[in-house]
């Protein structure tokens, strides 16, 4: 049986429904031709961040204290700064574009409204074929409600699309009061969505009693959280939908399409495995397609959703302790 694994995200039309998820390996071109080869989709760029830009800031606000130095010249620095890293990013997209034939996705990880309206249009001229916004805002601000969090979301993405007429995508965390609700709200004024970020953590040494990073490498278990909320979301939303977060193979790109979305983005796996596990994904996801009569991508999305599951009620159940009943005879 011939299938086509062929997908649309946010108006793009995607050759497979494997997205290169931004990261180190994407912050230049020596991997693209090789991602492509192997059958991504898409490829987001790294992120650039506006924390970065604005710590290089700060720290030289307090060098200009020190050395007095007069209002006009810090407005300048201030410009240039900024300049000097969007010159930098333009560059790696123009030098993607010639690299690839495939989609490529431009990336800011922005914590605040700021002046990304006037960077996102500068990345639009450069020829990026969609913008994702990778939006968090950690809840620990104790002096912040949470409609005050959720704002910033909203004001970010609007301001965007009134100033760049490509795709917009916003790469969302689970960290909402009301995660359901906002998953919907962001639908409306987005393109896509991608369900979830994964961030730093710390970890305590306790040998040393220090903070140290966490594993930085997703882990196939983490695929729980994003699975749920897009097999939720699946049928209630207006965007397009993308899962990331622990999908290393090409069971757990089958399963995010049977719960319903349109791609995956992948970093952890590839790291781990090399550009050779695009293809076996998708030899996977083609294989699967077959066995079960779907013909096209569109015809096995959701099959799985809880709009369309047989027991819809599994996706919202929050407690396990029945099953934890079947287990009790057997600790040791």
């Amino acid at each position: 049986m011939k299938t086509n694994i062929t997908t649309k995200f946010a108006g793009l039309t995607l050759k497979s429904p494997i997205i290169i998820g931004a990261s180190g390996i994407t912050g230049d071109t020596k991997h693209f031709k090789t991602f492509e080869e192997n059958g991504a989709g898409a490829i987001v760029l790294k992120s650039i961040f506006e924390e970065e830009i604005i710590f290089e800031f700060n720290s030289f606000m307090k060098e200009a204290e020190e050395y007095g130095y007069d209002n006009e010249f810090l407005d300048y620095f201030d410009y240039k700064l900024k300049q000097d890293n969007i010159t930098k990013y333009i560059d790696l997209i123009k030098a993607a574009k010639q690299e690839v034939d495939i989609p490529i996705i431009a990336s800011v990880n922005c914590v605040s409204t700021h002046e990304w309206a006037y960077f996102t249009k500068k990345i639009e001229e450069a020829g990026a074929d969609a913008l994702e916004l990778n939006i968090f805002i950690l809840p620990s601000d104790l002096t912040k409600s949470c409609t005050d969090m959720e704002k910033t979301y909203f004001e970010i993405v609007e301001k965007v699309k009134a100033q760049i007429n490509i795709p917009v995508v916003v790469k969302m965390s689970y960290y909402f009061s009301n995660l359901g609700k906002m998953i919907i709200d962001l639908s409306e004024k987005a393109d896509g969505l991608v369900l979830f970020n994964r961030f730093y953590n710390p970890d305590i040494d306790i040998k040393e009693k220090k903070i140290v990073n966490a594993k930085i490498f997703s882990t196939p278990d983490e695929i729980l959280t994003p699975l749920r909320w897009v097999g939720i979301s699946y049928g209630r939303v207006k965007s397009s939908l993308a899962a990331t977060t622990g999908i290393h193979d090409g069971n757990g790109l089958i399963k995010m399409i049977l719960a319903g979305a349109d791609a995956v983005e992948i970093v952890s796996t590839i790291y781990k495995n090399g550009p050779k596990v695009i293809k076996e994904m998708i030899k996977d996801l083609e294989n699967y397609m077959a066995d079960n009569g779907y013909e096209t991508i569109e015809d096995m999305k959701g099959v799985a959703s809880k709009q369309k599951a047989k027991n819809p009620a599994m996706y919202e159940r929050a407690q396990f302790m029945r099953y934890f009943g079947d287990f009790d005879e057997d600790i040791v």
